[in-house]
């Protein structure tokens, strides 16, 4: 079984920065990817980013390219996101997501995954 931990998340003025971390546990050895999603209030889970874990690929949502960035840390089981330029609009909260086998390049798909951390809390105030 694998279990995620995201923390980091927290209050920023627009243009500030955050850096999330998600800890896993487990066996993330045989994890494929990881991935962030978001979700503000009343809307869907979003897809964020994604990181092949043995390639270190990437993979963004036109809205964060170029002001986030996802990366990971194979020896302390850790991924993180660096925000940068936040905007209102990224408010959400930031969850983190494991999947155990390649299913298709279309990693913005939810359904792909299947672990979940509990998320975190980002407000980004105007």
């Amino acid at each position: 079984q694998v279990q995620l931990v995201e923390s980091g998340g927290g209050l920023v003025q627009a243009g500030g920065s955050l850096r999330l971390s998600c800890a896993a546990s487990g066996r993330i050895y045989k994890m494929y990817a990881m991935g962030w999603f978001h979700q503000a209030p009343g809307k869907e889970r979003e897809f964020v980013t994604a990181i092949v874990w043995s390639s270190g690929a990437t993979y963004y949502a036109d809205s964060v390219k170029g002001r986030f960035s996802i990366s990971r840390d194979n020896a302390k089981n850790m991924v993180y996101l660096q925000m940068n330029s936040l905007k209102p609009e990224d408010t959400a909260v930031y969850s983190c997501a494991g999947q155990l086998n390649y299913q298709s390049r279309n990693y913005a798909d939810s359904g792909q995954y299947d672990y979940w951390g509990h998320g975190t809390q980002v407000t980004v105030s105007s």
